[in-house]
């Protein structure tokens, strides 16, 4: 471990934010946007972040957006928003902390639990700035997703 956390949760962490970031960019769901990639896309992200991320995120997610083939949406949660909006990386984090209980609850891969968090109905209420879900304590949010349920 070097840093505050252990090296692969700092690279969940990178794939989550870029993922935000394409998705802002791109003005599509977050969802969207993990699914055009692939699950071999995401595990290169997820195995080079370190070296990702040691670039400009706007050439790294300019790579990612034409490999894809991901064209502009029209889901802009952040114009949407009447409050401060968070930032990617604010967004990577709360992401990172669900895949990572998403994995360890069901037993699976971290690729695995990406997709699973992505296209899950909690991924919808996280997008959401409008409300304060994102702002949960993480087991909250991962309680909600493995009870199906917001309380």
């Amino acid at each position: 471990m070097t840093g505050r956390e252990e090296r692969k949760e700092n690279d969940l962490f990178f794939t989550c934010s870029l993922v935000e970031y394409i998705a802002r960019r791109t003005k599509n769901r977050r969802s969207a946007v993990v699914n055009a990639l692939g699950k071999s896309m995401i595990q290169k992200i997820y195995d080079l972040a370190d070296v990702y991320h040691s670039d400009n995120i706007d050439t790294v997610s300019e790579h990612f957006i034409e490999k894809s083939g991901i064209s502009n949406g029209d889901f802009d949660n952040v114009s949407a928003a009447r409050y401060a909006v968070p930032s990617h990386w604010d967004i990577g984090k709360v992401y990172k902390r669900l895949i990572l209980g998403i994995a360890k609850e069901k037993e699976i891969s971290v690729i695995d639990a990406i997709f699973e968090a992505y296209n899950s109905f909690v991924s919808e209420k996280i997008d959401d700035y409008n409300s304060s879900f994102y702002y949960e304590a993480p087991q909250n949010i991962l309680n909600a997703y493995i009870y199906g349920v917001i309380e």
